[in-house]
């Protein structure tokens, strides 16, 4: 059991490597101290940009593009894969997710010789139904296991339809060229799962009516429970499973009273809808980014700028913002180490996916460039990692 927890913790200690991306020149992306980027790739679909930076001491953000088979049929379906998985309580569930939900889309979507919603679905269920194994193996050894959970947005492009399944609070905004403006305007496309939004606490008091608590505010801060404020998740069994909200988890998991059904929920929002020729990129980006840029700043910042560095440049804006806070310089923040960085910001993940409409436009079985792809982090020795005690 402890080999199992070892293999899983060890993908995401090591940064990016050449086994995940195959495509292009700087293939593995560049490491600038807490920060990790690939300024320009390419995309069945056009160019992308990614980056990441780290705050946490462990880095709970994972992300992956993957561009080319959506299959494993030589006639399946052809597109770009685009995942951004942020991790709290510790990094194995976006780990986790990282290594194992794209492989399962590809084994709904080789099923039904297709892509859809309900390959999505089914990808993130087989997903859920993993890790749950996972915290069922490693629960005698490793308890606390059980209050790690992740965000979880993906979006497909496939034939020209734009896939979008998120739970939790990371977002995907789309830059739309308006033709008789001239400008270029920000939508949003992802459901988020934070029960700071009223509508959200709302369904989860509709859900629970018979728990009066089921949402809480807390040091100013509504939370599920008392404890997490997303309500949708992959892992959390702690919140999901009666069975892993006891002893020996750590007291301040553990519920006072019994519960009989799911707390927190692992069913995505799904969207799909149709790329039109004026939608020009997209961004997708954990909450970290949401905290100090709005959608139209985002937006503003990749269509004003060349595209290769996007990602970087929506990371430097943020880190600016943040800095800017607290009364501080950006360069004093650039300083400042991981661990202690977290009371500064949150890990941040960008990945910004331009989109050219004749590529789009093609039929999902166009066979484009391959590439696969993830974001990296600080490469740790096993003797420095803290206990997974401290990151909760």
């Amino acid at each position: 059991m402890i080999v199992t927890l070892m293999n899983l913790l060890r993908a995401c200690w090591r940064p990016s490597s050449n086994q995940h991306a195959r495509a292009g020149s700087d293939v593995a992306g560049r490491q600038d101290g807490l920060l990790w980027y690939k300024d320009t790739g390419q995309h069945v679909n056009g160019e992308f940009s990614m980056a990441v930076v780290q705050a946490n001491n462990l880095l709970e953000d994972q992300c992956q593009i993957e561009s080319g088979p959506l299959s494993f049929l030589d006639s399946g379906p052809y597109g770009t894969f685009v995942g951004v998985y942020d991790g709290h309580g510790g990094p194995e569930t976006a780990c986790y997710i990282n290594d194992h939900l794209f492989h399962n889309l590809k084994r709904f979507a080789s099923e039904q010789n297709s892509m859809s919603a309900d390959v999505l679905k089914k990808a993130y269920e087989a997903t859920e139904d993993g890790f749950f194994s996972v915290v069922t193996k490693q629960w005698p050894v490793k308890p606390q296991i059980a209050a790690v959970g992740s965000c979880c947005l993906v979006g497909v492009i496939c034939g020209g339809i734009l896939y979008v399944a998120n739970v939790g609070d990371s977002r995907v905004v789309l830059g739309r060229h308006v033709k008789a403006t001239g400008e270029v305007l920000a939508v949003q496309l992802s459901a988020e799962h934070n029960v700071s939004i009223e509508s959200v606490r709302k369904e989860l008091q509709s859900m629970h009516p018979e728990d009066r608590q089921i949402v809480v505010l807390k040091h100013n801060v509504w939370r599920v429970k008392g404890l997490i404020q997303v309500c949708r998740s992959i892992g959390d069994a702690y919140l999901k499973k009666s069975e892993f909200n006891r002893e020996p988890l750590y007291t301040k998991f553990r519920l006072r009273e019994p519960f009989h059904k799911p707390i927190l929920s692992s069913e995505p929002s799904i969207s799909v809808q149709p790329l039109q020729p004026h939608d020009q990129f997209l961004i997708f980006a954990s909450d970290g980014l949401w905290e100090h840029l709005t959608n139209q700043e985002a937006v503003d910042i990749v269509h004003s700028s060349p595209r290769s560095g996007s990602a970087r440049r929506l990371i430097k804006a943020a880190l600016q913002e943040a800095a800017k806070k607290r009364e501080m310089r950006y360069s004093d923040l650039k300083k400042i180490d991981r661990g202690v960085r977290r009371h500064f910001h949150d890990d941040i993940t960008v990945i910004v996916v331009f989109l050219d409409s004749s590529l789009v436009s093609r039929a999902s079985t166009y066979r484009g460039p391959s590439v696969s792809l993830r974001g990296g982090g600080v490469n740790l020795r096993s003797n420095t990692l803290a206990p997974y005690a401290s990151q909760m």
